[in-house]
């Protein structure tokens, strides 16, 4: 018990500074709306073994994940909810999802933390459970963990506006008693049961019900708001596009539905300064830098064998025909990556890009 206090004592003392940093840069205005820059040169890579972090890949489902200031990462984990992982690859548990109701007991209930996000204020994270349902609010400097919302099916990703809202999308109408077998069985045979929700809080406290924006949707995935610019960006991940809406924070509509990218299986979704749209798309092993402004895309990493091309030819050409395809999620599948992608973590300056995903470690892109 003593060296687990010692541990936290280490952990929230450089978290607490970690997050002044964190909240202040949040606070900053910036002058002028973000447009991407269609002069700057963006980053290419080409993987090696060596990407693979940490080395020793001792990570659990790391789905998506954020970075601090300092470099570190706090990650979402199967087992415990979230991992800190720190600069040399170690890592420790971080938080407490299981006290706030977070179950991992397979073989009959697998955990199933996904999304994460870092609020407007710099000093909490969302974190969604894909299974089970449940959005996790945690306190990065004190680790202070709360459930703030149980959904009926399971939750992908969760993402807090300036008003205090909480928008989420739901991928398959799993429900916490056939969480992962139901989710999976809507990716085996793509069913239009996703969703885009938003949990409005109109007096500072979040509402009891979440509104339905947006429904039918095949497998809904990442979500993006851009409020300088009034945009939301909402990945349909078996459609094969990221949809674009005129959102208006402040009352909570959208509008303006029009495909912004396709012909791609993209899932999470990231936004940096520079006014560019970063997209994960697990099927092609890839990584695109999207233009806002323009549409413009670039491949910023590609890894793919002859085999796994192969393989997810038949995946694909399995679900235009509406036949089972789920044999093929094998490590074929994403090879050579430790895991079928799934997101990416974008470092502050010039600090690493990092891939994550379903395996057990993260691929290290350096700036």
């Amino acid at each position: 018990m003593d060296s687990d206090r010692s541990r936290w004592a280490i952990v929230f003392a450089a978290l607490c500074a970690t997050c002044v940093f964190v909240a202040a840069c949040a606070g900053e205005a910036p002058d002028d709306e973000p447009v991407a820059d269609e002069a700057a040169i963006l980053p290419q890579w080409t993987f090696d073994p060596s990407m693979i972090f940490p080395a020793d890949r001792s990570l659990t489902r790391p789905e998506d994940g954020i970075a601090l200031p300092d470099g570190r990462l706090i990650v979402v984990d199967q087992v415990h909810g979230l991992r800190l992982v720190d600069l040399d690859g170690t890592s420790v548990p971080f938080g407490d999802m299981p006290a706030a109701g977070y179950i991992h007991d397979p073989p009959e209930h697998s955990g199933g933390a996904n999304g994460i996000s870092l609020e407007p204020d710099g000093a909490h994270v969302l974190i969604a459970d894909i299974f089970h349902g449940g959005i996790y609010r945690v306190n990065v400097m004190t680790g202070a963990t709360e459930r703030v919302y149980q959904h009926d099916y399971g939750v992908n990703t969760a993402v807090r506006d300036s008003r205090g809202a909480i928008w989420f999308t739901q991928s398959a109408r799993n429900t916490p008693e056939d969480g992962e077998a139901r989710m999976w069985a809507t990716v085996d045979i793509p069913q239009a049961e996703g969703a885009l929700l938003r949990l409005g809080a109109p007096d500072g406290r979040l509402a009891d019900e979440a509104e339905v924006l947006v429904d039918s949707l095949f497998f809904a995935n990442g979500v993006a708001i851009d409020e300088a610019n009034g945009h939301l960006y909402l990945a349909e991940t078996i459609a094969g596009q990221v949809l674009r809406y005129n959102v208006d924070v402040a009352t909570g509509r959208l509008s303006e539905r029009s495909m912004f990218v396709d012909g791609m299986a993209p899932d999470n979704l990231e936004l940096d300064g520079a006014g560019n749209l970063w997209v994960a798309a697990p099927l092609d092993n890839e990584l695109w830098i999207v233009n806002t402004a323009t549409g413009e895309r670039h491949s910023a990493f590609h890894a793919q064998t002859p085999a796994q091309q192969e393989t997810v030819a038949e995946f694909m050409r399995r679900g235009e025909t509406g036949t089972s395809r789920m044999e093929l999620f094998t490590p074929e599948l994403w090879s050579p990556l430790p895991g079928l992608v799934t997101g990416l973590i974008v470092s502050a300056g010039d600090g690493p890009v990092y891939l994550t995903g379903l395996g057990d470690a993260l691929v290290k892109l350096p700036r």
